[in-house]
């Protein structure tokens, strides 16, 4: 069984390629200068959908990662504290919805092939999110400090 975790552990190292095209794609746009992107802003749009799709596959792949570990002081802060990792576990909630009504409405509902295209991407982040919060949830179980309470236990 220790190897399946390694493995899944080592490819979760593919979320940095991953986020570093997604970065890519969201400064590419610029790179031809602001009149060609006042002159054809469909391309602008197109970047972003690239920028959305890859950094939801970035975030998938991060949650490969081992939950029973944390990453930096600051996470262990957020995670230990339960407030804060409550906290913290609504607002991914609140921006999945987010990101996935939009890209349904947009995918769906509208007929504007810009928003069509830039809904796409929307819809595969909000994917990647999901994973990441069953992640979070994992590590706030994991780590957080009222987790050996009777309340918990009941």
């Amino acid at each position: 069984m220790g190897k399946f975790r390694f493995f899944f552990q080592v490819l979760s190292y593919l979320q940095y390629p991953l986020m570093f095209l997604a970065l890519f794609f969201s400064v590419k746009p610029y790179f031809d200068g602001f009149e060609y992107l006042v002159k054809n802003p469909s391309i602008l749009l197109k970047n972003y959908n690239y920028t959305l799709i890859f950094a939801g596959l970035g975030i998938s792949f991060s949650t490969l990662q081992d939950t029973t570990k944390i990453q930096n002081k600051f996470s262990k802060k957020v995670w230990e504290n339960p407030k804060k990792g409550k906290r913290v576990i609504l607002i991914i909630c609140l921006v999945i919805f987010l990101f996935l009504s939009y890209g349904i409405f947009g995918y769906f509902i509208t007929e504007n092939e810009n928003l069509k295209e830039l809904s796409f991407g929307s819809i595969v982040f909000s994917i990647g999110l999901i994973g990441f919060l069953k992640s979070a949830i994992e590590i706030f179980e994991n780590h957080s400090k009222d987790r050996n309470t009777t309340a918990n236990n009941i």
